[in-house]
Parts: structure tokens; sequence; C-alpha cells
């Protein structure tokens, strides 16, 4: 059986959007303040977007590797805390912009950073620090040695690894080996950040779960085509024999795009797969529980059906259904791993077989609220037609802001749904969420952005985009302890605190 969640509300706020003086959210003193503010909010949930090393579009689901964490996480304070940086090396420091990320500016500026800790520590760090290092690589050494040394060759080649010529792209040992040698400095210092975001991760969710606050992560089903993931094991994925992807993943027209979404990864090889009892797979869900207390699954319905464009179309329109391994994956990492604690992402194009495997497996599905005013009462995003086994929210990181989907929905909508409110439109985002906290649902989940009542400039992603989006931030102190009591006394009254 699958983990019955207790009921309990908290908030989505990715790490970037922290406030904070290196242009980035990260794991430094503003995290920890955040949970200080979900802890006195009685909201007992962090829910954030995926921690991996982002890519193209800088987007969280397009991640250069699978097990591996963002190194623009790595909080440059607290490395200064540990004496591995000083104030000179960070400077100069950018005039970073508050209310966005500017990604390639922090790239250049954090990487800079991190390579003087990580020679810092090279050359001064005590025994007992050297064997934490050295336990760690060894710990993960399934991924590391691949992933940093795919960093350092992403840094001295460029481009795509398919045209690092035949001996690198091809894994060829030889090739390996020289470029191991040539790259050692740049490989350690991956090595290092991969190091301190793990340590750094560690004392934030130990902090948190102190406070009672259980974070809860995001696992896409997909990675990214420029990856560690599929350079190093291309044998799972449909690719060419050049490397190159014959289809790819996204979802048929929708709700978001009239032309689908196109998203580009690489499709898994299942009977590969499945041939190794899952253990990619299975791999990939322990490391994720190293990290956070609830999985939630991105696109769930892959598993059981994936849309298959082929890889020369510029839109999704012309694919096709394609069969996943279903409850076979969950079974096998069940076995591995015993229960797992997972809620799925469950929206978009939903067929019965879908909703039977999810209901098999016991997991909870998503209701998202900005979807319930469109058809009725028979609607089964309104919270009159939840289940207890669910999760809602207000919307999700692929919305805009509930002050910012009001504004745009067709007027029927919004009649309605000042109806079902209770409401005359001017603090819609609270009505919203009082009426998510007021349902049956076990779990109830508003964006930060929501709870500050912002509008469609707050937005973190376009769904079918790939400029300008993931870099909305919050400002320093635009969190206040009236937000924190007002979410409090909701918490309080709808049994959730």
């Amino acid at each position: 059986m699958a983990t019955r969640y207790e009921r309990s509300s908290g908030l989505l706020l990715h790490l970037t959007s922290l406030p904070g003086p290196h242009g980035i959210g990260d794991l430094g003193h503003e995290a920890y303040r955040f949970v200080d503010f979900l802890a006195e909010a009685e909201q007992r949930l962090w829910q954030i977007l995926p921690l991996g090393p982002t890519g193209y579009g800088n987007s969280p689901y397009a991640a250069r590797s699978a097990f591996a964490g963002n190194s623009l996480l790595v909080s440059l304070d607290l490395l200064r805390d540990e004496g591995l940086i000083d104030d000179a090396d960070l400077l100069p420091t950018p005039e970073f912009p508050q209310d966005r990320v500017d990604f390639a500016a922090v790239e250049r500026f954090k990487m800079e950073a991190l390579g003087r800790a990580a020679e810092r520590f090279g050359a001064d760090a005590s025994p007992a620090r050297r064997a934490a290092f050295d336990a760690f690589k060894h710990q993960n050494a399934r991924w590391l040695h691949d992933f940093a040394l795919f960093m350092a060759l992403q840094g001295s080649h460029g481009g795509a690894w398919q045209t690092w010529g035949e001996g690198l792209a091809r894994r060829k040992p030889d090739a390996l080996a020289e470029a191991r040698g040539m790259l050692a400095a740049s490989v350690d210092v991956h090595a290092f950040a991969q190091f301190a975001f793990a340590e750094q991760w560690s004392a934030l969710r130990s902090y948190a779960a102190e406070r009672g606050v259980r974070i809860v992560g995001d696992i896409p089903i997909f990675v990214a085509l420029d990856s560690a993931d599929v350079w190093a094991q291309p044998e799972l994925f449909l690719l060419d024999d050049r490397g190159f992807p014959t289809v790819v993943a996204g979802v048929p027209p929708d709700y978001f795009s009239a032309t689908g979404q196109r998203w580009g990864n690489p499709l898994y090889r299942w009977d590969a797969i499945a041939a190794t009892g899952y253990t990619w797979w299975i791999n990939r869900f322990r490391a994720m529980l190293r990290l956070v207390d609830i999985i939630r699954i991105d696109h769930f319905r892959g598993f059981q059906g994936h849309w298959e464009i082929p890889a020369e179309h510029p839109t999704a329109e012309h694919g096709r259904w394609v069969s996943g391994p279903g409850r076979d994956l969950f079974q096998a990492a069940r076995r591995a791993l015993g229960d797992l604690p997972i809620i799925v992402e469950d929206l978009g194009v939903i067929t019965p077989d879908v909703v039977a495997l999810r209901e098999e497996l016991g997991y909870p599905g998503m209701k998202v609220l900005q979807f319930a005013f469109g058809s009725g009462p028979s609607n089964p995003f309104l919270p009159h037609n939840f289940e207890r086994n669910a999760v809602v929210y207000t919307g999700t990181h692929d919305n805009d802001t509930t002050v910012g989907w009001f504004r745009t929905a067709p007027e029927t909508e919004r009649h309605y749904a000042l109806e079902y409110l209770c409401g005359d439109g001017e603090s819609v985002a609270w009505d919203m969420i009082r009426v998510a906290l007021a349902s049956v649902a076990d779990t109830a989940i508003a964006p930060v952005q929501d709870v500050l009542s912002l509008g469609p400039e707050a937005r973190m992603n376009f769904p079918g985009t790939a400029e300008g989006n993931w870099s909305w931030r919050l400002g320093p102190g635009q969190l206040t302890g009236e937000h924190a009591e007002k979410l409090a006394r909701m918490a309080q009254a709808y049994g959730r605190a």
C-alpha cells in the first residue's frame, strides 16, 4: 500500500526564488528563514521544484543530471562561514537584480567562487573533512564520476556531447582516461560542488524536520538529452547511431498550448530498463529519498502511456501514444525500497487506464482550483467532488498566479468562481487558499505568489516556451508576520495545523 498522508498544508516555492545577495536563492540563511516562516504559519510542507543542475532554458525539468544537485544553489555565505572563501573572493560582486535570476551572470560568478573554494579545500581541509569528501565520492560513485567529467567536458568543449568527437561521444576508455587527466582540476571543482550541495542540503532538511516541516521534492519523468545520464548510458534511451533521439517527449494539444508541448527529451528504451530490473529508476528513487520526505512525480501519466513525437517534427501535434511500464516499475521499486511516499501529477489528457494505475498504486493525484470553474458543478477539480486521498493546489508552477488567472479567465468562469468562493474578486487568491485548506483533500498547497496576491509578473513558467521562465524571486521581507498569522489561523480552523 502507498503512504497515506495526514491532513496538512504547505507552500510551493523553489529555492532559486528565495532572496539572497548573490543573484539567486540558495541553501543559505534565507532558506532557514523561510523554514521559520513555514513553522510560524503552521505550514507543515515545503514543496520545491527539481533540484538538478539546469541546462537549456534554465529549466529544472531539463537537468544535466537526474542525480546531481544544482551547484548554483550552494550558499557562498555558508562556505565563507566555513572558511573556504573570504570577502575578497566575492569581489567584485555583480549588481544582480533582486526580483529576477540572471542565470548566465549567476553561473559565471558562482562557479568562479566555487572554484576558489574547491582549491582552498584541497589545500587546507583537515583529515576529517577530507575523509568526509572521500566518503561522499565513494557513496555516490555510480553517478558522480560521470557527472563531474561531463560538466568538465562541457566547460572545455562546449556544445552537445555528440559533437565532442567519437572517442568521447562513444565513451572509449582511452579517450575518457585522457580527458580525466587533462581536466582533473575542473572535475575536482564539480565533485566538490556536489559535496558542498549535499552537506548544505542535509543541514537545511534537518533544520526543517526539527520544526515539523517536511520537504516535497519533484522528480521529472524524463531527463535532458544534454545530460550526463544520456551520455553515460545511451543504451537506455531511444537514440540513433550518432546519439541523437529518434523520437522525443511531449504532450498533445491541451489547455496550455494549441500545438501541444514538444519538450524534446529523449524517450526511454523501456524494454532495456526492464531487463535490468528497473535498476536505474530504483537508484533514482533511492537518491531522491535521501533529499526529500515526499516525492512528487511529474507527468505520471507517461508511465502508463507517453506521447511520442518524431524527432524531426517541430511541434507536438503529430505524435502517438505509446505504452509505458505501468505497474511493473512501481512494483519493482516497492520490492527494493518499500512503500514510497509519492504524490503524482496527473493533469492533462488522463485516460481511464491512467486513473486505474494511480488508484491501484494508492498514490494521491492533484486537484488544481484554477481548472475548477469551466464546466459546471460536476467538474472534478471542484472541492465538493474531491476524495480525501488527493493534493489540492490553488495553482502550480505551470499556471499563472491566481490573480493573473482571474483577470484573464472567461467571464463565465469568473462569475462561477465568485459564486463558489462567496467573494467579490478583491481577495481572490486568499479566497482560493481558504477553499483549498477547507477541502477534504488530505494535502493542500499554495504557491507563495498566491499568499502575496501577486499578478502575472510573478509567474514561474509559461509551458511551451523556452525563454524567460523560472526566474521570479521573492523580495527581502516580502513575506511578513501578518501573512504567517493568516495562514496559521486557516490551518488551525481547517485541521491542518
